[in-house]
């Protein structure tokens, strides 16, 4: 089998990736996939290798500047080259002629100089450049050693690039110029860069990380690749490197220090033996296969194999292009093949008779010109990978191989727009032939033969004889009529397969209904799948074919088919964002809540693609918010994992259970310890809020959500648990509390932000604003003890918190926090909150310097004084247009304090809290109250804490009143279940074929199930 067919599967590039043009051509690269070459290039190609800018540099910084990193993607050509920066650019190079590039190092692509080993750090064998003493006996370096000023500085050495290369002589390093490398090295801030494809490892797309360390990415490649830290705790290995691919890019480069740029070789430098391979053979060369054809069938045994559409290579000059890692000969031919060849079976061919050859693959694409007739390949796996960054291949181009068709179009990256079969459709130009062009002279037709009798000759050549082709290829391009005409002939087979596709899962996918009408008729199987698992319902969900999935449907089809990896039509509908399949499916009864391989839901995907419109449409039918995946996160988790606040925003509306959102994983976290863990801001707050989240609630390890905010140093968190009355002294497994927890985090250095507070009003002011220290665990240990943390209680190692502060200072602060809030005067748990919220929040938010007095219309916030009003276009609290200023004036009623009541819902503020406590109608507009907002919550604050009955705790009261609730919910549950459906007051005894039941009585009389309306064949009693 061809070799060349064996491609690479990658991960698409990132799009943050900037894509320039570095090379001489105006063409832009387009590197949306990995590999744009049907042969992975050998490592004497360089793939891999560590470079800098050449001595014909002129491309400005697109490197970042002198001394800057960047890895060998691929060689588009043996005279270009890709190159991803670390910085994130990507770009083709020169590196024939004129050299864009240096290599820095080649360890990483694999090249290794057998039976040598570096005399300084004893690596053996050396890998990458090896650089052996000119002056002295059997001393030799690798590049790490060299550069960094190894052995004597005075001696020449010579440099060997690759194993078997001529030495080339390089002159003493004491008076060269080093140059300092920068780019992914240890102390560098990474994000995730083109080729990552390690899910959320990294917390996230945008998320940051440090490197630690350049590591090899495995034992055959060297330092090609780093050591991450990622800033939510989890660490790594990447790719850097290794195989081209780049997995990370810099944000704020390292440095990785010097080297001696002039001594370092020419990326793509033809010197003696440079880039050669077997036989003498190097990359550019003509060659031709002159041998017999069994002598060259014996020969490619074991090298790549033999096929029939080799027959082209006889007699035939091609190019050598590559040198694989067996050291067999990749040469390309002029219809755009491409094949792998032992080089034994190749003589090279002199400058001269190859000049007579056609040129190469830039030049093949310029022999095009508009109005050309052209004939597409035929090949299916071949054109898949020609097609890959220019146009992509889709399946609807199935029926266009090797078809007949005229270029409308030659794009500036010479892809070709080709009307054929009736549509347009882009090409590589490698990917055609060119039949005749468009005066109507035929290619290669000097017996004066007529076009049109050519073009018959040649549509003729197309018709294989196999049906099951024509029917695919017909139903695929939406020919109802000759769908219908094979289908008449007894040879035919309406679920016949051409290339792994039915008939039906074509037009499926296409949307062509009359083609479905018509494959029904014919009896179509509507269940046969293809080598993924999908069926045709699959592909209709595939194409964004709602119309096709009722059609199906009304057929008989499955619509909670499983492909391999276990998904429904729905999982895919919901994973494109086919809004009109998911809603189709939905309403034509498909489950909403099956689960994939992974153990996910429609809800699930639907979360993590945040999809609002597919959740809120998932749980209008009933979608099951409970159901777990593989990982134990049921949709709460997942949306508290993600960090997806209108998720949980429209799930919490939708709780069938109001205790479902204090549910646990089988470690015992919640939602809100999740969102508390990962610093989910705003998912915390709907919960606590709007979910009424039990905040005390503990994990296996006794651990509450205040727990693990204290322990990441969440300080936002931290402030909405303390301010929404959690319990501050809950005991873990160890016996902490939280304020064990931050004081077992506390250093000297971080108290420095605590000498400057003068009261307890301020320590909390900081805490959670920008302007803190958002990593200080002691301001978060003063946070707590202000507001009741106890500083007496001990763990199951008999320490109080104080014990595990070394800190005298943060002691005294400690207990002067803790001694505030006991104060006279401010006796209830939140009081220190209350005291600072009735100060700070009165500061305009804008100047800082006045205070707020101006009411927001609709929404009734408080944020700015009247001077600052008019400047904010939006509310600053909640993003909503700002319709109405209205100025807060004195109360109405007593004229001796401010307004600080807002009524709803006529939204005016004219009274203090004393007169709008005597009021029923609102004294300005005269509309019925009915409710106020104290001044307070308008501003952004917490309402004032509520009496609380002697003896019992308000979490108490509320969690009793859940467990109430529950219990009686649950008893309801076990009635609907045991109770007949149809006249809900006797016990059902009696059982349907179906599964369904109800009672004796009841079910005498049925002849159809009340509940999935079949049949009554058989009644079944229960005793």
């Amino acid at each position: 089998m061809n070799r060349s067919e064996s491609i690479r599967s990658e991960t698409a590039l990132s799009s943050s990736i900037d894509t320039v043009t570095g090379a001489s051509s105006s063409t832009s690269i387009n590197i949306s996939n990995t590999n744009t070459r049907s042969v992975r290039i050998n490592v004497m190609e360089g793939v891999g290798a560590r470079v800098v800018r050449g001595p014909d540099w002129k491309w400005g910084k697109q490197d970042g500047g002198e001394g800057h990193i960047g890895t060998v993607r691929n060689f588009e050509s043996p005279e270009e080259v890709v190159v991803v920066w670390d910085n994130g650019t990507a770009a083709n190079y020169r590196c024939a002629g004129a050299y864009d590039l240096r290599v820095l190092d080649s360890a990483p692509t694999g090249i290794k100089h057998d039976g040598t080993m570096c005399d300084t750090c004893r690596q053996q064998p050396i890998f990458g450049i090896r650089w052996k003493c000119a002056e002295c006996t059997n001393f030799d370096l690798c590049s790490v050693c060299y550069h960094g000023d190894k052995h004597n500085m005075r001696h020449r050495f010579y440099r060997l690039a690759n194993p078997g290369n001529e030495r080339i002589l390089i002159e003493p390093r004491r008076k060269s110029k080093k140059i300092t490398a920068r780019g992914i090295f240890p102390g560098a801030r990474v994000v995730r860069g083109v080729d990552w494809q390690w899910e959320d490892q990294d917390g996230g797309n945008g998320r940051r990380g440090k490197v630690t360390e350049i590591q090899d990415w495995s034992a055959a490649s060297p330092r090609s690749a780093a050591h991450v830290l990622w800033d939510n705790g989890a660490k790594n290995l990447y790719r850097v490197g290794f195989e081209g691919m780049a997995d990370l890019k810099v944000l704020n480069d390292a440095k990785g220090g010097s080297f001696y740029r002039d001594h370092l070789p020419l990326l793509g430098e033809q010197g003696p033996g440079s880039r050669s391979g077997p036989c003498g053979l190097a990359v550019g060369d003509q060659v031709n296969v002159d041998l017999d054809l069994e002598i060259v069938q014996s020969l490619q045994h074991g090298h790549g194999g033999w096929t029939d559409g080799m027959f082209e290579c006889l007699g035939t000059t091609g190019t050598v292009v590559g040198i694989d890692e067996d050291h067999d000969i990749v040469v390309s031919y002029p219809s755009g093949n491409r094949w792998t060849f032992n080089p034994a079976v190749l003589t090279k061919v002199s400058t001269a008779s190859s000049s007579t050859s056609i040129a190469s693959d830039t030049s093949s694409a310029a022999q095009f010109a508009v109005g050309d007739l052209i004939q597409i390949c035929n090949d299916a796996e071949r054109i898949k990978v020609l097609q890959r960054g220019h146009g992509e291949w889709a399946e609807a181009m199935l029926p266009t191989l090797g078809k007949i068709g005229r270029v409308q179009q030659i794009y500036h990256d010479n892809d070709l727009k080709v009307e054929v079969c009736g549509t347009s459709w882009t090409y590589n130009p490698l990917a055609v032939t060119k039949v005749a062009s468009a005066d109507g002279a035929a290619i290669g037709c000097s017996s004066g033969e007529r076009l049109s009798a050519l073009l018959k000759k040649l549509f003729e050549t197309h018709v294989s004889g196999d049906v099951n082709e024509e029917l695919v290829k017909a139903s695929a391009n939406g020919d109802s009529v000759k769908v219908d005409e094979i289908l008449q002939r007894p040879e035919s087979d309406v679920n016949g397969v051409f290339a792994g596709h039915t008939a039906l899962q074509a037009a499926s996918q296409n949307g062509h209904i009359e083609v479905i009408k018509v494959l029904i008729k014919h009896d179509v199987n509507m269940e046969v799948e293809d080598k993924d698992g999908d069926r045709a319902v699959h592909h209709a969900a595939f194409g964004d074919e709602p119309a096709v999935i009722e059609l199906l449907h009304r057929g008989g089809a499955d619509l909670n088919a499983r492909n391999k990896r276990r998904q429904t039509p729905l999982h895919i509908g919901v994973n494109k964002g086919h809004i009109g399949v998911v809603r189709s499916l939905l309403d034509l009864g498909s489950h909403p809540s099956l689960q994939d391989s992974e153990g996910d839901t429609a809800l699930h995907d639907a979360i993590s693609k945040k999809r609002d419109d597919m959740i809120s449409l998932l749980l209008e039918h009933a979608a099951d918010i409970t159901i777990t995946n593989n990982n134990g996160f049921n949709a709460l988790h997942h949306a508290a994992l993600r960090g997806n606040p209108s998720a949980m925003r429209i799930l919490l509306t939708k709780l069938p259970r109001p205790w479902i959102v204090d549910e646990k994983k089988d470690d015992g976290y919640t939602a809100l310890h999740l969102a508390s863990l990962n610093n989910h801001v705003e998912v915390a707050e709907l919960l606590v809020q709007q979910g009424k989240a039990n905040m005390d609630i503990q994990n296996v390890n006794l651990q509450t959500p205040l727990h693990l905010a204290v322990e990441r140093q969440h300080t936002q968190i931290v402030r909405l648990l303390v301010r929404e009355g959690c319990n501050l002294n809950v005991p873990d497994k160890d016996g902490d509390t939280p304020l064990h927890e931050a004081l077992r985090h506390h250093t000297l250095s971080q108290l420095r932000q605590l000498q400057d507070m003068q009261d307890v009003g301020k320590l909390l002011m900081g805490l959670g604003t920008p302007g803190a220290d958002k990593k200080s665990s002691a301001s978060i240990a003063c946070f707590l003890a202000a507001n009741g943390a106890d500083l007496n209680l001990k763990n199951k190692k008999g320490q109080t918190p104080l014990d595990l502060c070394p800190d005298p200072n943060l002691c005294k602060t400690l207990a002067k926090c803790h001694k505030e809030r006991n104060s006279p005067g401010l006796t209830a748990p939140n009081a220190a909150i209350i005291r600072n919220d009735q100060e700070s929040l009165e500061e305009c938010m804008v100047c800082s310097d006045q205070k707020r007095d101006t009411l927001f219309g609709p929404c009734g916030h408080i944020c700015t004084c009247s001077l600052c009003s008019p400047r904010v276009k939006k509310c600053l609290m909640c993003k909503d247009p700002v319709q109405s200023r209205t100025k807060i004036e004195e109360c109405v009623v007593c004229s001796d304090k401010k307004a600080t009541v807002l009524f709803k819902p006529c939204g005016h503020m004219c009274a203090c809290d004393g007169c709008a406590n005597l009021m029923k109608k609102c004294v300005q507009c005269r509309a019925s109250i009915e409710k106020t907002i104290p001044f307070i919550v308008c501003c952004g604050g917490s309402p004032p804490p509520e009496p609380q009955k002697p003896g019992i705790m308000n979490n108490g009261s509320r969690d009793v009143s859940r467990d109430i609730q529950k219990l009686q919910q649950q008893l309801q549950d076990i009635k609907d279940q045991t109770c007949c459906p149809v006249c809900m007051d006797r016990l059902k005894n009696m059982i349907f074929l179906c599964g369904h039941g109800a009672c004796q009585l009841c079910g005498d009389r049925l002849n159809e199930c009340p509940i999935c309306r079949k049949s009554v064949e058989k009644r079944i009693l229960l005793y």
